[in-house]
């Protein structure tokens, strides 16, 4: 209990997200192999954002009380490691629905990067691929990383052949959502400078 108490006070962003007009829906750092993006199952590229490391405070309906789906996502990407050769490289963020219509996910990106070091980005949640193919106040289950070239939708990382120039690699993603008619305040997020 003292834990939970604890983390609640050095990381307000964790409270409950329906009562404040932005929230962390995720804050991962990992290293990416091609080893990982052989074996990952069940889509090879993929790095698999569930359970816990999901914020468990995510509101269950993101219409109401609070309107996050059609504010918009504030991507952080850090780039901590990539190999040589400063090839594009992006990865593309899936939202995987409690309950989808039509294709049933829909996913948006971090754009993309040829070196180390930290790229930001503010997308609406009405622009990216397939976000109506989400049931928005059902939530959403998981997010699906996927690590691409520039070559478009189909440009798994795995797949190249000169693939040592995409692994490994070492990246931290923060994606916060953000009530519509607001703003991303970094300052509400302490904890993306604490790492």
């Amino acid at each position: 209990m003292k834990n939970i108490i604890l983390l609640l006070f050095l990381f307000p962003e964790f409270l409950q997200a329906q009562h404040s007009k932005q929230f962390v829906l995720f804050d991962v750092e990992f290293t990416y192999t091609k080893e990982n993006a052989d074996n990952s199952t069940p889509s090879k590229s993929h790095y698999y954002v569930t359970g816990d490391m999901l914020n468990q405070h995510r509101p269950t309906d993101w219409t109401t009380p609070v309107d996050f789906r059609n504010g918009s996502v504030h991507i952080r990407l850090e780039v901590l490691e990539k190999p040589a050769g400063k090839l594009p490289t992006t990865w593309t963020l899936c939202y995987i629905p409690n309950q989808g219509q039509g294709n049933g996910y829909g996913c948006t990106n971090t754009g993309l990067y040829t070196e180390e070091g930290v790229y930001e980005s503010d997308v609406s949640m009405n622009s990216f691929w397939e976000n109506q193919a989400i049931v928005w106040s059902k939530g959403i289950k998981q997010m699906d990383l996927v690590i691409k070239d520039d070559s478009g939708g189909k440009g798994h990382a795995h797949n190249r052949a000169d693939h040592e120039n995409f692994f490994p690699t070492k990246v931290r993603i923060t994606m916060i959502q953000v009530a519509a008619g607001e703003a991303y305040d970094a300052a509400l997020v302490p904890s993306l400078t604490e790492k």
